[in-house]
This record gives C-alpha cells, sequence and structure tokens, in this order.
C-alpha cells in the first residue's frame, strides 16, 4: 500500500465513536472519509466538526473507506461488521470482539475470506503501563486486577464481564502466556438485568493464579494490576499511568541489614520503592496509530482476532458461571 493517507470509517459515533472520529481526522496517516450514525443530531454535529460525509448505508461506507472503527453496542457487533467486510474493510471492532463466539467465528471467518485484517479495541494494550508490563514481566506467579466504574446504562446490553472484567482477561492471557487449567466465577446483578459486580480466579497450566474483580457499582473509578513474580512485585495504575516496583534483590538487601542491626523489623521504608518511569500517552490514538500502519504494511496487528476471541472465550465462561449460580439461588 503507497504512503497515501488511509481511508478512514466509523460506524457509530456516540460517547466513545466520537473520539475514534476525532483522532482519524487527526492522524497524519488517515482521513476522516465519513460515518455511519442513526442518531441524525449527533451525526450532524461530528460531520461539522470535522468536515467529513454522513453515510446512509454501510454499504455506501464500506465501499468508500479501507478501514473503519466499529464502535455499537456490543449486541451489534457482528451485524455491523459483516456488511464492511463483505465490501473488502479493514476493521477494528471495539472490544468485546462480539457478543458470542459464534458470532465472532462468523466475522472471523468473513475476514480471513476476504484477506481484511481485524483489530480488536483491547485498547490498555496500547497503554504506556501495558509497554512497561509486557517489557519487564518475566514469568508472573499471581497476579491480581481491579477496574473499578460508577454505573451508567451505556455498555449494560451486557454484564460487566464483558463491558470492564474483559480488558483484564486479554491483559492476563497476554502477560502469563500459558493455557488455562481452571476458572472459578462469582458475581451479582444489582442494577442491570445482567452482572454488574464480578469476580474471577483463573488458574494457568503454569502455575500462575490470577484473581480478576471488576464493578460498576463503584462510586470511583479504578484501574489497578498488581504482579508478583519470582524477583519483584509490580503495582501499576492504567489510568493515572504510574506505578511502583519491589524488587526482590532490594529485600534480601534489607535482611540483611536486620541481621547486622542497620534496620529495624516493620521499617519499611528501609526496603527501596522505585517509581516506575512511564511516558504518558493517550492509548486510543496509540491504539488507532497501530491499526493505520498494520493497514498500511499489510500485517496481523498486535491485538487481532485470535487475541481478542480468546478474552471473549473466557469472558463467556466466567459470565456462564455466574448465571448459572445465579440460577440455583
Amino acid at each position: 500500500m503507497s504512503n497515501s493517507r488511509i481511508k478512514c470509517g466509523v460506524a457509530g459515533v456516540g460517547s466513545l465513536g466520537q473520539h475514534h472520529a476525532r483522532i482519524y481526522a487527526s492522524l497524519a496517516g488517515a482521513e476522516l472519509t465519513g460515518i455511519f450514525e442513526t442518531n441524525d443530531a449527533r451525526a450532524a454535529e461530528i460531520c461539522a466538526q470535522h468536515g467529513c460525509r454522513r453515510f446512509d448505508t454501510l454499504a455506501q461506507l464500506g465501499e468508500a473507506c479501507e478501514a473503519v472503527s466499529v464502535v455499537v453496542p456490543t449486541d451489534r457487533h457482528a451485524e455491523v461488521a459483516l456488511p464492511l467486510l463483505e465490501r473488502g474493510c479493514h476493521l477494528l471492532i471495539e472490544k468485546p470482539l462480539c457478543a458470542s463466539l459464534e458470532e465472532a467465528e462468523q466475522v472471523l471467518a468473513a475476514a480471513q475470506r476476504r484477506r481484511c485484517l481485524v483489530q480488536v479495541g483491547h485498547v490498555e494494550h496500547f497503554n504506556p503501563v501495558m509497554s512497561y508490563l509486557e517489557k519487564h514481566t518475566g514469568r508472573p506467579q499471581y497476579i491480581t486486577t481491579e477496574r473499578l466504574a460508577p454505573y451508567q446504562t451505556r455498555g449494560t446490553e451486557v454484564g460487566v464481564v464483558l463491558d470492564l472484567m474483559i480488558h483484564d482477561i486479554g491483559i492476563v492471557l497476554a502477560l502469563v502466556k500459558s493455557p488455562i487449567r481452571k476458572i472459578d466465577s462469582v458475581g451479582i446483578c444489582v442494577l442491570s438485568k445482567t452482572e454488574d459486580i464480578a469476580n474471577a480466579r483463573i488458574e494457568f497450566e503454569n502455575g500462575c493464579v490470577a484473581n480478576l474483580s471488576a464493578s460498576r457499582m463503584s462510586l470511583k473509578k479504578n484501574r489497578e494490576i498488581r504482579v508478583f513474580q519470582d524477583n519483584a512485585y509490580l503495582s501499576l495504575d492504567f489510568m493515572n499511568q504510574k506505578g511502583h516496583l519491589v524488587k526482590k534483590s532490594d529485600i534480601i538487601a534489607y535482611g540483611l541489614k536486620l541481621k547486622v542491626g542497620l534496620a529495624k523489623a516493620g521499617d519499611a521504608s528501609s526496603i527501596p520503592v522505585h517509581d516506575i518511569p512511564i511516558e504518558k500517552g493517550e492509548p486510543l490514538a496509540i491504539e488507532l496509530a497501530h491499526f493505520i500502519e498494520s493497514v498500511r504494511g499489510a500485517r496481523q496487528p498486535k491485538v487481532g482476532g485470535a487475541l481478542g476471541k480468546s478474552a471473549l472465550e473466557v469472558a463467556i465462561t466466567v459470565t456462564d458461571q455466574i448465571r448459572r449460580a445465579g440460577s440455583r439461588t
């Protein structure tokens, strides 16, 4: 593909899709050709902001664009993605890939048939925090994640596992790189018909255990991960893009100081806690730039259909366990 700008579109310019449109309009290698949006007022607003065209049908959007972001509710991902793939569009589909494994398989089969790239919008994989984790995580032995958000009606077409926890499922799968041995899950519905609070304990074949918690009933937002491995403990904050590190070598040195009387038991200040240097950036902008370069270079994206489908499979297993437990009460 030439160095000319990639013609991009966005299907669905709601609270998240508007940012896809904003970023495509500003990326040097992209051209925001147009949008598909059923809400007249929102469509007019976005087109006025960015000087792009509103297409009446997905077919028209697909004919005009090389790459399209699918940013509609999860239960509509397949019905929007399939006609775009039939017109040869490369797609960035917001997470989760689809609402069911059957739909995900249909989408990925259509992409393979038409030789189209599919990137799944697991945006945290493009957070600078994840870049640090990928470089400094060796063999994790225990991982905890916490993802909290205040309640809002958007996204409640699926439960909190497919809405929020799936981010951390994708992160853990990428870091541990081992088959799963066992999953145990709990969750409850509070305001939605689906689970609003959930916890999943995932055991991997290599011995690592991950404990994932998610809630959309919180008064505050929080997106944190803690990784324990044989040489260090890492605690990172995805939202504020910061964290700290405790090295095993420093703990050993502290133990030696205790032995010779140079430190007092319980004096945690004697153990160095290192702030992690993270160069901050907008994850969505990094993600879309990667998508455009993947399309331009005709290469598989970092978060392709395979990882998207694996994360979906785990999320559906967690959801099914929660629903089966609920049906017995």
